[in-house]
């Protein structure tokens, strides 16, 4: 099965985003789709990342990465069916076949989740070179499992500047600092952003007294390395329940 048979099996077609909702992702270089999870899917996932946080203790995400002031999970594929819509969604796939040009594979999925009084980050692009607009390498989805607010350590962005050819050093001394053409990202539970990685971003600061959860389903181009080897990182019990689409998604 070809990568383009694996999305219409999934359901993808071309109209499945608006024209409008197209040109926001191609303009802003982000997308919000609201209401992609229930409140029931919300509140199993949630328990599961609870669950694995105590199991994992210390080791918590070093499949990938730890990063101090979050909790963090990695290689969440393997550890529960719960987050198979995180790569089989048709909305969410169809924004990143609409970034990648229909050339696409999961990196990796992740969970992040801003402790109080933590989770700022300077603002960044997840792809180091240089590139021209309309030939990316890499496109994330962010799945908010908490309200994101102005207070709990929602993501920050700059608009468009994934079309600039430029990386944030290129316009500020010091990237810790507010871009004066930043925006937050304010959305529901529930809600998933489809996020162009070449956008700058970064988490801001949680004020609140809870952590402010998501998970991060993250996608390259199929010649781009993965962050997370599907091949060598999933059990066969998890491979026997992936159907055939799934299993060209992860490229297993």
């Amino acid at each position: 099965m070809t990568i383009s048979e694996a999305l219409t099996a999934l359901g993808i077609t071309e109209n499945i985003l608006s024209i409008e909702e197209k040109n926001q992702l191609d303009r802003d270089g982000y997308l919000p789709l609201e209401g992609v999870l229930s409140l029931e899917q919300l509140a199993a996932i949630n328990g599961r990342l609870a669950e694995l946080l105590v199991a994992e203790g210390e080791n918590a995400g070093k499949e990938v990465h730890q990063e101090a002031g979050t909790n963090r999970l990695s290689n969440l594929v393997d550890k529960s069916p719960l987050f198979l819509p995180c790569f089989t969604h048709p909305r969410v796939l169809a924004g990143i076949a609409h970034v990648l040009q229909g050339d696409l594979r999961l990196s990796s999925l992740n969970h992040r989740a801003a402790l109080p009084g933590q989770g700022l980050q300077s603002l960044h692009a997840d792809w180091s070179g240089s590139t021209t607009p309309g030939a990316f390498f890499v496109c994330n989805s962010i799945w908010l499992l908490d309200d994101f607010t102005t207070e709990n350590g929602s993501t920050r962005v700059v608009p468009g500047s994934h079309n600039s050819g430029k990386t944030p050093h290129d316009e500020m001394e010091n990237t810790i600092l507010p871009h004066p053409r930043e925006t937050i990202l304010i959305a529901p539970a529930g809600t998933v952003v489809i996020f162009n990685s070449h956008t700058w971003h970064g988490g801001t600061l949680n004020y609140t007294d809870k952590p402010r959860r998501a998970l991060h389903s993250y996608f390259t181009r199929r010649d781009q390395p993965q962050q997370t080897n599907q091949r060598t990182s999933l059990s066969p019990e998890t491979i026997a329940g992936l159907s055939e689409a799934a299993r060209v998604i992860l490229d297993i």
